[in-house]
């Protein structure tokens, strides 16, 4: 598995974010967030789909 393929939990998607857990499942209620899906019972993050969420969010904010 290739880093950008590496899967996150959503506790290390806080952490790495900076933000509360509720933050991010309140993101994923409204359909913000970065995509995540589900493995079983477990939310799941790939990397790569969290750097380019980032990515977007940055040039929204240099638009806005």
């Amino acid at each position: 598995m290739t880093p950008d393929e590496q899967l996150m939990t959503i506790q290390e998607l806080a952490q790495y974010l900076g933000v509360p857990v509720g933050t991010l499942y309140q993101w994923r209620y409204r359909r913000e967030g970065p995509p995540g899906f589900r493995v079983g019972r477990h939310v799941r993050y790939r990397q790569s789909d969290v750097q380019e969420w980032i990515e977007r969010q940055l040039q929204a904010s240099r638009v806005g």
